[in-house]
């Protein structure tokens, strides 16, 4: 998937007015990501998004992966974004179900099993979750 159709695809299931406003959730979404799996998986996953969507998953490649949940991941996306948790589930959601679609699923599975069930429906997985 290139670049413009991933954003094109986040505005679209996100609701938002502009292209720029896609840009910055999918970049707080993926920032927040890379901080909760291991950095290798990260640069996995970064390998099959395009260019410009590579850097927030591998900003920061001497991290460690962080343990926390759903909560405290939408809490981290809505003080980038300026929003509130509810409205982070939104953004979260429109951009990992667009993530879900644009890498392979052996790829979506291996974020899957770092990630606890509760992430699946993010990712437009409901079904995965246990």
């Amino acid at each position: 998937m290139r670049h413009d159709e991933f954003v094109a695809q986040v505005r679209e299931r996100g609701e938002y007015n502009d292209q720029e406003e896609a840009e910055e959730i999918t970049t707080a979404v993926l920032e927040v990501l890379s901080q909760r799996i291991r950095p290798g998986e990260a640069a996995d996953v970064a390998a099959q998004l395009p260019e410009p969507l590579r850097a927030p998953l591998t900003g920061d490649g001497e991290r460690q992966a962080e343990s926390f949940g759903v909560e405290e991941f939408l809490r981290r996306v809505a003080e980038r974004v300026g929003a509130r948790p509810r409205t982070a589930e939104w953004d979260a959601s429109a951009v990992l179900s667009t993530l879900a679609d644009a890498v392979s699923g052996g790829e979506l599975n291996q974020i899957l099993s770092q990630l606890p069930s509760g992430y699946a429906a993010l990712f437009g997985r409901a079904d995965l979750s246990d």
